[in-house]
């Protein structure tokens, strides 16, 4: 059997206060009690590490040496303590947070450098993917997700919506004019998305007054590669507002249709596994998202 915390902790007791009465008042514990405890360790050790007389105790010269190492080993589990109540204050160590690539372009790198100014100690480590990723299996401690959530093991905080619309190069549409209808679409280069087909439901009403199902001219399974295309004037696209921002505000992308656009938004959710043991840092890297979201909308 192995030595524990408890046995030490009696053993230094009862050394520092000189008897095992003055030990058990300390430790809160009865005399008879800490006796045993004593005793105890002192069988796991086969050694005596005390004499005990009519008057005093005496420490053997095994109970020297035990002594000073039993010191050193709660010395370091006190600065363990002290160590991890610090990370509770202030976050550090590292954090892997995984996203869409477009999400971590758009919205996460640019927050890097505030973020880091504000928390110095914690070590970000970013990964993007196209698809939803297991976090277990891609070792990544919180992942942010746009859409509808499906695990229900996992804890998911919302950090907002953006809304999804129709944008066009101001190249594209002067060579090929700029619909004034949902059903002129089919005139056009439609720009659309490989997987899944429901993002090729664009926010706007078909003649069954249903959401439209575009027929797409060119796919990708990448939202930023469609906005590159989009950019590059070769076709019409529909994209969730957190990756057009700056394209609208500076007009390299025109949204269309405005007038006749449904409010659909795309859910955006902070998830993680609920018992986790990096609270402080997960909670710290989602508001610093969230913060900076509720100051800059996306739209």
């Amino acid at each position: 059997m192995k030595t524990t915390l408890d046995e030490l902790q009696a053993f230094v007791a009862v050394v520092d206060s000189g008897s095992i009465t003055a030990a058990a008042e300390l430790l809160g514990q009865t005399v008879s009690a800490t006796s045993r405890t004593l005793g105890r360790l002192e069988e796991k050790l086969q050694t005596t590490l005390l004499r005990r007389t009519t008057r005093r105790l005496e420490l053997t010269e095994e109970g020297a040496a035990f002594l000073q190492r039993a010191r050193a080993i709660l010395a370091s589990v006190d600065e363990a303590e002290e160590l991890m109540a610090a990370r509770r204050v202030r976050p550090a160590g590292r954090l892997r947070v995984d996203a869409a690539t477009p999400f971590m372009l758009h919205v996460l790198v640019p927050l890097v450098e505030s973020f880091r100014a504000a928390y110095p100690e914690v070590e970000l480590e970013l990964h993007s993917h196209e698809g939803i990723v297991d976090l277990i299996e891609k070792r990544s401690d919180v992942a942010f997700r746009i859409g509808a959530l499906k695990d229900s093991s996992m804890h998911a905080r919302p950090v907002g919506s953006s809304r999804i619309r129709v944008l066009a190069s101001p190249a594209y549409l002067a060579s090929h004019g700029t619909p004034t209808d949902a059903q002129q679409l089919v005139q056009h280069s439609l720009l659309g998305f490989t997987q899944p087909e429901s993002l090729n439901d664009w926010p706007l009403r078909d003649s069954s007054a249903e959401l439209l199902r575009i027929q797409p001219g060119i796919s990708s399974s990448s939202g930023e590669t469609l906005r590159h295309m989009a950019l590059a004037g070769l076709g019409i696209v529909c994209l969730s507002d957190f990756m057009t921002r700056t394209d609208r505000d500076s007009g390299a992308l025109l949204p269309l249709l405005q007038d006749q656009l449904l409010d659909v938004r795309q859910s955006i959710h902070a998830v993680y596994y609920r018992n986790t043991a990096l609270a402080s840092r997960i909670t710290c890297f989602v508001d610093h998202v969230v913060g900076a979201l509720r100051e800059r909308p996306f739209d």
